[in-house]
């Protein structure tokens, strides 16, 4: 009979007074229902961080162009690679830093540090008079902004254990709508002196800095986020230093010590709390599939915006700021009612390895249409290419959003923020070369009109299939396994 209740001493959860962890695990015991308050705190962290990433491309073509730093048109591409691939490159330099302070000194102070960054760089930018000085802003951006993998980590240890797929899903529903919702910011509000002259002079501070505007609402927006954040609770345990120690619980388990010592050595070495995250190849190999379609979707990022703005006589659309605004707004209506009334429905029904290879397949023939949309005009050209963009942009999301939870799932949560850390150093470099390679891949195509093999634009497609083909491959057995406790 003692030694049931010594076991069931043993099972029950121990609390610490001084933690701000326990107190989460506490509160949750006593939560039900739908945490919307959460999910709402979780999306506005998420959505600060990411509009200012890709708000930039729909007039980046232009804002180089007005640099004056490329000497032919076709060389625009290339020199616009360098500038998106600026910000993923400091991150690539800083994200594991950032997960070592989360898991050291807890989310909290990492997503405060990342909202307050995103006011002052993402203003910088819009303020830009040089291409060097574009380079700058975006670089320190990227390398003083690490919230995205603490905010993983917070997302799947706020919730209780039902709702942590709707968590994880909430970051990348917020991520992806921010890499739409930004691009559609940029291309509405850039150049507001030629769109709105009556409103904005040339004389202006709007007319001196025709890339400002569009930074401006995403600066006041990441400022407001910036203070909410203070009243967010901390979810890391920090167990160390605490003083209220349950006596007669120390009893037990030091009784119970050496029954269950022989036990422990038969268990998994998986499951040691100071196991190498290297060596979790349930982690390793879900953040290697994952950087193969984070290159994929950054570059398609990248060469989206370029081949929409491109001149028609080079394979493009000749759309403005607005048209590319226009599309990638629709998209982020439809992506916002996928994500929240059909995902999880879908990762219940088929798992995130299944729909994350389902969404990568169908990506293949859709990107392969892209440059025979390009022979449309007027509607059906409005038409079909919204119909193709709120496709790809849900299939990508289906795939990002899968190979989140993969990653939370491979690790304990002591270790979270060190794991996100490293996906986000790894992920960020894949995402640094995206911008690069696909702006000179698109100067390069633009200079091979009358190929014989894939001309033109054909051939920016192609690799961008090359690489969604790679990913697919890389989600089967054996590269890809994932963890079963």
């Amino acid at each position: 009979m003692a030694e049931d209740e010594q076991k069931e001493a043993l099972l029950q959860k121990r609390y610490y007074e001084n933690c701000p962890g326990c107190k989460v695990e506490k509160l949750k015991e006593s939560q039900r229902g739908l945490p919307i308050r959460k999910l709402v705190s979780i999306w506005m962290v998420v959505l600060c961080a990411a509009l200012p990433i890709s708000s930039l491309f729909p007039f980046l073509y232009f804002m180089i162009r007005d640099f004056h730093i490329a000497k032919r048109e076709e060389d625009i591409g290339y020199y616009a690679g360098y500038v998106g691939s600026s910000l993923m490159f400091g991150r690539v330099l800083t994200s594991l830093f950032w997960g070592i302070v989360a898991d050291r000194y807890g989310r909290k102070p990492v997503i405060i540090m990342g909202t307050i960054a995103v006011v002052i760089f993402n203003t910088l930018f819009g303020l830009s008079v040089n291409f060097w000085m574009a380079i700058a802003t975006r670089f320190f951006l990227g390398s003083l902004n690490g919230l995205l993998g603490p905010i993983r980590a917070f997302a799947s240890e706020i919730f209780r254990e039902e709702y942590q797929a709707l968590g994880i899903a909430t970051v990348s529903t917020a991520w992806g709508i921010g890499l739409i919702v930004g691009p559609a910011l940029g291309g509405y509000l850039a150049q507001p002196a030629e769109k709105f002259p009556s409103i904005f002079s040339k004389e202006s501070l709007f007319g001196r800095f025709p890339y400002f505007l569009p930074c401006l609402p995403i600066s006041l927006f990441a400022l407001v986020v910036s203070i909410a954040s203070f009243w967010l609770p901390e979810t890391l345990h920090m167990h160390h230093g605490s003083s209220e120690l349950d006596e007669s619980r120390e009893d037990v388990e030091t009784a119970s010590l050496e029954s269950r010592t022989k036990h422990k050595m038969h268990k998994v070495e998986g499951k040691a709390p100071k196991k190498s995250l290297i060596r979790n190849w349930p982690l390793m190999s879900s953040i290697i599939v994952y950087c193969i379609f984070s290159l994929h979707d950054m570059a398609y990022t990248e060469i989206f915006s370029l081949w929409a703005v491109s001149p028609r006589r080079l394979g493009g659309l000749s759309y403005t700021t607005a048209d590319v605004g226009n599309v990638l707004s629709i998209s982020g209506a439809a992506l916002l009612i996928f994500q929240t009334c059909f995902y999880p429905y879908l990762d219940r029904l088929l798992g995130p390895v299944v729909l994350a290879r389902i969404g990568g397949v169908l990506s293949i023939p859709l990107l392969s249409s892209y440059p025979f949309i390009a022979m449309l005009t007027g509607l059906s050209l409005s038409i079909v290419l919204n119909c193709a963009s709120v496709v790809k942009n849900v299939l990508c999301v289906c795939i990002i959003t899968s190979l989140f939870l993969l990653q939370n799932k491979a690790v304990d949560q002591h270790q979270r923020g060190a794991a996100n850390g490293i996906a986000m150093t790894a992920m960020s470099l894949f995402k640094a070369a995206g911008p690069a390679g696909g702006g000179t891949i698109f100067s390069w195509a633009q200079k091979r009109q009358d190929a014989a093999l894939l001309p033109g634009n054909q051939m920016v497609f192609f690799i961008l299939n090359v690489l969604e083909a790679i990913g697919v491959l890389m989600t089967f057995k054996p590269f890809l396994v994932q963890r079963h406790d």
